[in-house]
């Protein structure tokens, strides 16, 4: 194995992997810098839900190299890749996937509590995200008592609480109206800077690469050239890694 640049705080090098016999994902290549906001752009079937799986630990690739912070996950045994996303990624997806039994705060404090953070403290940082997604007033709330794009405020939350050093977005905004998901990226990508935060931002929608730094283009698992964000303040966009 060869170590990724030193500047990338995540890459992936020659990525294929099937899905039921048929392939998802054909020689991917991508490299994530701290901090930055990358988008992941493509119809759905493209591949980017199993390219953020791959990235995250949730799977191992048939072939290829994952890396976080110059150490490799692709070989780590399933307990460690289960402790690295339990204590440095957070997770969302197009699906809130909240637990029906806790209320709002206790689905958004849930990754703070299983690394053992006192309920008291978790209880108030989770408070504070829900707060800044305007879904506050529900904390007390079960899932079942919420709308769906409520649910998936809270959901975005609890991907967020407690600042995990690299946050993978699957589509976060897909079940929600457009002001909704307005609201539900720009907050995101605010966080993320705000706090140091590295995203990965998949989406099937146009504007999705609006909210990142850069964005690259996967059709049928295959990445095409870069997709240059519109410029929204931030520094230009630097090239993907092929």
């Amino acid at each position: 194995m060869v170590a990724p640049p030193d500047n990338d705080v995540l890459f992936a090098r020659s990525l294929r992997h099937s899905l039921r016999g048929s392939p998802a994902l054909l020689g991917v290549s991508v490299g994530v810098r701290e901090g930055e906001i990358l988008g992941v752009v493509g119809p759905r079937g493209s591949g980017k839900t199993t390219l953020l799986r791959c990235l995250s630990g949730q799977i191992v690739p048939d072939e290829g190299e994952v890396w976080f912070n110059s150490g490799p996950v692709h070989t780590l045994p399933e307990a460690a890749r289960d402790l690295l996303r339990r204590e440095r990624f957070g997770w969302v997806g197009s699906e809130p996937a909240l637990l029906p039994e806790l209320t709002a705060w206790e689905n958004a404090a849930l990754p703070l509590l299983m690394r053992g953070v006192r309920p008291r403290a978790a209880r108030a940082e989770a408070q504070d995200w829900l707060d800044r997604l305007d879904i506050g007033g529900a904390a007390r709330r079960h899932p079942g008592a919420l709308l769906l794009p409520e649910q998936q405020r809270v959901a975005v939350a609890r991907a967020l609480v407690g600042s995990p050093a690299v946050v993978f977005a699957d589509d976060p905004a897909a079940p929600l109206h457009h002001s909704d998901r307005a609201q539900v990226l720009r907050t995101l990508a605010s966080a993320a800077r705000s706090h140091g935060m590295t995203v990965v931002l998949a989406g099937s929608a146009p504007e999705t690469a609006g909210y990142t730094d850069r964005a690259v283009t996967l059709r049928d698992g295959h990445m095409d050239s870069p997709v240059h964000a519109p410029d929204h303040g931030t520094p230009d966009p630097a090239p993907a890694h092929a």
